[in-house]
């Protein structure tokens, strides 16, 4: 008995991480890890670096942009507020 409690109390603890994961996108930069929370459970860019990449490169992905990542480059200082808002805009209107 105690060991098939055992196993459901693993079996819980694995699906809990396996939700963050799917819940999260995990984005590396230089002086940490941010937790952006994604729109859909989705295992698509769950674990992102934005070391070394141009911010139009980061914003083209839509999955990142539609959860939020434009605002977080503002929070860090990799672009101000009205740049988000022009490449948003630039990247959203290309047919």
């Amino acid at each position: 008995m105690i060991h098939k409690i055992k196993q459901l109390i693993l079996l819980a603890i694995l699906v809990s991480v396996g939700y963050f994961l799917l819940s999260n996108h995990i984005i590396y930069f230089g002086n940490g890890i941010k937790l952006l929370k994604k729109s859909r459970p989705t295992s698509a860019y769950t674990f992102f670096s934005i070391e070394n990449k141009k911010v139009e490169d980061i914003l083209k992905i839509e999955d990142l942009r539609n959860d939020g990542i434009g605002d977080f480059l503002v929070e860090i200082g990799k672009l101000n507020n009205e740049e988000k808002e022009q490449l948003e805009h630039n990247i959203t209107s290309r047919p």
